[in-house]
């Protein structure tokens, strides 16, 4: 199971290392949450295990906290920004006109994950590591699915 560690967060996360203004209780509320959307709990045939799932966990509790530290304004209510989504594009002063791109996003959550780079890491991770599956056996022909007769596909 994996278990918060602020050190390790902070050393993987150096914008984060200002302990005053990023309290250890507050990356754990993160931390906590995060592990909501992905188990902490370890299992023999899961894709992420050990360290690299404590390295998953801690790119997501770094998005949460780009992510809130964007919608937080100045008083603490939000700004808007990063509800509006979408990459700017351009800009002008007068008049006040914002283009937006939206990300290269099928769904919602790779649409969420595509909001910071931690998101974006995370996004490549889980991406790269949902292509394979698991293996029962050791020979090569045991990873393909039989069919009736025992004639693999």
């Amino acid at each position: 199971m994996a278990v918060f560690d602020a050190t390790l967060f902070r050393a993987q996360f150096p914008a984060f290392k200002d302990a005053t203004k990023y309290p250890d209780a507050q990356i754990e509320m993160y931390w906590d949450m995060a592990s909501l959307f992905i188990a902490a709990d370890e299992c023999p045939y899961r894709t992420l295990s050990g360290k690299h799932l404590a390295t998953a966990l801690n790119m997501l509790t770094a998005h949460l906290m780009f992510l809130a530290g964007q919608t937080a304004g100045p008083s603490g209510g939000s700004s808007g920004g990063a509800a509006s989504g979408g990459f700017t594009t351009s800009a002008t002063v007068g008049e006040v006109s914002v283009a937006k791109l939206a990300p290269p996003a099928t769904d919602g959550w790779q649409w969420w994950l595509a909001g910071s780079t931690y998101g974006q890491m995370l996004w490549a991770l889980l991406d790269m590591l949902s292509v394979g599956g698991i293996s029962i056996g050791g020979l090569p022909e045991r990873d393909a699915f039989r069919k009736n007769a025992g004639v693999f596909w």
